[in-house]
């Protein structure tokens, strides 16, 4: 965790330095202490007051002000960690040059601490060879790269290039440099993604769920040290981390199976998946045709994943299970907690704006079988996890 780190942050002149501002604010929010450098160019896109407000310290822009010099030496040596981010193309070039013509440049040139830089720049610009060249250079001298996005740019074309969202660019430094080890030696289970229930070879059952919450929480309990196994419903999402073993499933089925596989060996087990509750009673090996006006198709409950392992579960085991409710939510949620024997329940409400399906963000309750009650605020679902995560450790 960044708690207690100090985090060196330096903005280049990109339109992504307006995340700089958020990412900011979530470091000193997440407990790190942030001293900021900007390039003269950065003034033209977030001024220096909106961040010296923000890090609750001076930002430093020149090596000269006056008649005092700025101590880039010692800049590199306070610091845990140096992050450019943004890190525009041109002061990319510098690094790997080695010009040393403002005090970003100049610390970094004298930083003995970890530098971590993250890109933001237009789509061809970032496909230049040059660009290419530079971003080899910075990591053979030991610099780390966090990868850029693909998505709309300043341009307005889509296309690689946007710098990491703020809440990445905190969990790659949290990954590589303050790893905590809170959930050394456990095991974990989490289930994502949706199930899809085929009644043709073309045409299933299924939900908008994209996984984005459950591999949210795997990858927080890798970075807190557990073993993690993914069983991953059919979501987009790619699992670069190699601490967690992912396994791959279409159906409830094959999800319920899998679970019961693994969950005799983990001590954590979250079941985030938004699993079909009914399938399709047969299956036509050919493609069904619209024959008639209507079509009915006749459906059987499938097997209940968390109420199998709540009644599976021995002493020492957490378990963790999801409910997404549109009314009386907070009934519901116990219900659920006592009926399928878990020691946890997380509340969506689908009542809530920019929560549940296909969104970045949620916003849950989090219910316990000791009584507590803990609601929190709309996060990105990365927080989310965070908090969840927590939540079990002091359970544990």
């Amino acid at each position: 965790m960044v708690e207690g780190k100090k985090i060196l942050l330096g903005i280049c002149g990109s339109i992504a330095a307006y995340k700089s501002i958020f990412l900011t604010r979530l470091l000193i929010k997440a407990g790190a202490e942030v001293k900021v450098l900007m390039t003269p160019s950065a003034k033209d896109f977030v001024t220096p007051l909106s961040i010296s407000t923000i890090s609750k310290n001076e930002v430093l822009i020149d090596l000269f002000l006056n008649d005092t010099w700025n101590n880039h030496v010692q800049l590199g040596r306070w610091a845990d960690v140096m992050l450019v981010a943004p890190l525009s193309c041109n002061t990319l070039g510098k690094m790997a040059a080695g010009i040393c013509d403002n005090l970003l440049i100049a610390t970094y040139l004298s930083a003995t601490c970890p530098v971590v830089v993250a890109p933001a720049m237009d789509e061809d610009m970032w496909l230049h060879p040059s660009t290419k060249a530079n971003i080899e250079k910075l990591r053979s001298y030991g610099n780390h790269v966090i990868p850029v996005e693909k998505g709309e740019l300043a341009s307005g074309l889509y296309g690689d290039g946007r710098m990491a969202e703020p809440e990445q660019i905190i969990s790659f430094l949290e990954m590589n440099f303050f790893f905590s080890e809170e959930l050394k030696g456990r095991k974990a289970l989490v289930t994502a993604g949706p199930t899809h229930e085929p009644f043709d070879p073309v045409r299933y059952i299924s939900n908008q769920s994209t996984g984005k919450m459950g591999v949210a929480l795997a990858n927080e309990l890798a970075q807190r040290g557990a073993d993690v196994d993914l069983v991953l419903g059919p979501s987009p999402i790619e699992i670069n981390d190699s601490r967690i073993r992912v396994t791959r499933v279409q159906s409830a089925e094959e999800m319920y199976k899998a679970c019961l596989d693994i969950f005799p060996s983990t001590q954590i087990a979250i079941m985030s998946a938004a699993v079909a509750d009914y399938t399709p009673v047969s299956f036509s090996p050919e493609k069904i045709k619209k024959n008639s006006e209507t079509f009915t198709l006749e459906l059987s409950r499938t097997r209940d994943i968390l109420q199998a392992l709540g009644e599976k579960k021995k002493p020492g085991q957490i378990l963790v299970g999801f409910a997404l409710e549109n009314r009386d939510e907070e009934a519901y949620a116990r219900k659920k907690l006592k009926s399928k024997n878990a020691d946890m329940i997380v509340l969506n409400s689908l009542n809530d704006a920019g929560a549940g399906f296909g969104f970045d963000t949620n916003q849950v309750t989090i219910f316990e079988k000791n009584g507590a009650e803990i609601p929190y605020g709309q996060k990105s679902k990365q927080q989310v996890a965070r908090d969840i995560v927590d939540r079990i450790i002091k359970l544990l």
